[in-house]
């Protein structure tokens, strides 16, 4: 049974006979809905009284929406339940990771490209000072992945890098700045995301680092803090194949299973050798590199007795519990391990203070200071990655008329934050006295593709300049440039005759695709605080002061030329 006077709860033996007697007076079924993390459930379609009073569960995860509607989902959820309930968001980029009107402060690779931990501080305080003023109580972050492969669609800009020092630096700043709040940090993903180019909502990826490697990055980063008391790990869908066959040499390749579902890698790798006591959670088991393991009726209680203690989402909540109780009466699963796990979520909630929580009182977010603050991150973070052709500053007197081609700029896909950019480029840009004509990929002038040569170009601008909107996603498998398909038409062939800016506003590593480029910039997130601080860069109102955290060179001799 684990042993709750330790890291990380430090309980009372007064404090563990409580939970012990808590947890002999719950039902099974209670006990069960424990170790569900459910889907934040809408207060417009679900009566959320009768739900949580129905399934018990130990957390839900709610998706952005309006202030007043969150905290009294919130609110309503938490008064239903018997036992509080843990309340969590992607808090990754600020505020806006749970209310709809929050701030986004920023991705974490620019928080880690202003090289100074101070901005990775904020960004936590930011959005837990948001986050607690509605009733959430937990946040799906600090991302410690480390971004090692530059083709992997989803780490990318929501990690610090790819240097683990910088990330240990700026993930400690940003649980510092979670915990003021009082709001719980839950480190991801456990073994590690960003070696791999793939994702896991749509397979189980691999971490297919050797076991001394892994130890000498992925795991200095969770050793380090589980030494320091980290109380929750989210585990990934990711495979970890040479510490599976270091605890288990006999192993073949067809038994090497993703950490959600291996007990070498939990009760093994994390739990004994790096001494994790805590509470382990899944990521979200609707994704297909999680049901890909096995029939989901023998991967939900594979996943308990791996180690982990609570599971997140559901694909039919009344299907799932009925799995884990079948396993129950099957033995397949053991009362004993379910009431570890129990036991855990309850010293986890505990050790919190969520037992003696209130709820929230009158929201009083200060949203101008919080945008202050994003703005000086902002400042600091934009990175001039290469000018070859001098073409900056870019100001009036030598590009009077601006053709702006702005790539990706739509708001769907799982983890986009911001939406369009091109209005704020285009009026921005007139604000300043520049003529800016925005390409129309939706009206395409075939003249223009099939015949027009340099001289045309030049009659109709001075500079073109190219903004990358393309956000990391989920469920797709690349974030790379995509011309239109005809002819390439909105690609600059014309960039060795009219000058040419390409910045990237969501994804470092856009140079491998347009290696030519004379002038190209990184600001890794896409909020107007950025937007701004690029545009007073580059028309030489203010240094650029960004230090790249990962290489936008992408390991290629033909970028840097």
């Amino acid at each position: 049974m684990v042993d709750l006077t330790k890291k990380p709860y430090y309980l009372t033996e007064k404090q563990v006979q409580l939970l012990q007697r808590k947890l002999q007076e719950m039902t099974l079924d209670e006990k069960i809905g424990q170790l569900f993390f459910v889907i934040g459930q809408d207060e417009d379609q679900v009566n959320i009284k009768e739900f949580v009073q129905t399934y018990r569960p130990g957390g839900m995860m709610y998706r952005p929406a309006s202030a007043d509607k969150i905290k009294r989902q919130l609110a309503t959820a938490q008064e239903a339940s018997d036992i509080p309930l843990f309340f969590s968001a992607n808090l990754e980029s600020g505020g806006n990771g749970i209310i709809s009107e929050g701030t986004w402060f920023g991705m974490p690779l620019q928080i880690a490209a202003t090289d100074e931990p101070i901005h990775a501080y904020e960004l936590g305080n930011v959005a837990g000072s948001e986050a607690a003023q509605v009733g959430c109580n937990m946040s799906f972050s600090p991302i410690v992945d480390i971004d090692k492969n530059f083709r992997n669609p989803i780490t990318n800009t929501r990690t610090f890098g790819s240097d683990q020092e910088r990330v240990i630096q700026m993930a400690a700043a940003q649980i510092k700045g979670l915990q003021e709040n009082d709001i719980i940090p839950v480190i991801k993903h456990f073994p590690g995301d960003g070696v791999d180019e793939r994702d896991q909502h749509l397979l189980s990826t691999v971490n297919s680092l050797s076991a001394d490697d892994w130890m000498a990055s992925y795991g200095k980063i969770y050793q380090t803090f589980i030494d320091q008391g980290t109380s929750s790990i989210m585990i990934g869908h990711i495979l970890q194949p040479a510490w599976e066959r270091k605890l288990s040499p006999e192993i073949t390749d067809a038994e090497l299973r993703p950490a959600s579902a291996s007990k070498r890698l939990i009760d093994g790798l994390l739990r004994d050798v790096l001494g994790f006591n805590g509470l382990a959670i899944t990521d979200a088991t609707p994704m297909i590199g999680y049901n890909a393991i096995l029939p989901r009726e023998e991967l939900l209680p594979a996943t308990i007795n791996a180690g982990i203690d609570m599971i997140l989402f559901n694909k039919n909540i009344d299907e799932d519990y009925a799995f884990i109780k079948k396993a129950l009466e099957n033995g397949t699963l053991k009362l004993a391990r379910i009431e570890e796990a129990v036991l855990r979520i309850l010293a986890t909630k505990l050790t919190h203070g969520l037992f003696e929580a209130k709820p929230p009182e009158k929201m009083t977010v200060n949203l101008i200071e919080h945008a202050e603050k994003a703005a000086a991150a902002a400042k600091k973070s934009v990175t001039l990655v290469k000018d070859r052709d001098q073409l900056l500053p870019m100001t009036v007197a030598r590009y009077p008329r601006i053709r702006l081609v702005v790539l990706g700029d739509s708001d769907d896909g799982g983890f986009k934050e911001g939406g369009k950019v091109s209005d704020h480029f285009q009026t921005q840009l007139e604000a300043l006295g520049f003529e800016v004509s925005l390409y129309d990929r939706q009206q395409l002038d075939f003249h223009e593709i099939f015949e027009e040569g340099i001289a045309e170009m030049k009659e109709k601008f001075d500079l073109a300049l190219y903004v990358a909107n393309i956000e990391t996603a989920s469920n797709q498998t690349t974030t790379r440039l995509d011309w239109i398909h005809l002819m390439a038409a909105d690609a600059p062939w014309f960039m060795k005759s009219v000058p040419t800016i390409f910045v990237s506003t969501a994804n470092p590593y856009h140079l491998f695709d347009i290696p030519a480029v004379s002038t190209y910039i990184n600001t890794y997130t896409g909020n107007k605080a950025s937007i701004d601080a690029v545009i007073r860069k580059m028309t030489g109102t203010e240094a650029f002061e960004g230090i790249s955290p990962v290489d936008p060179f992408c390991g290629d001799f033909s970028t840097k030329l």
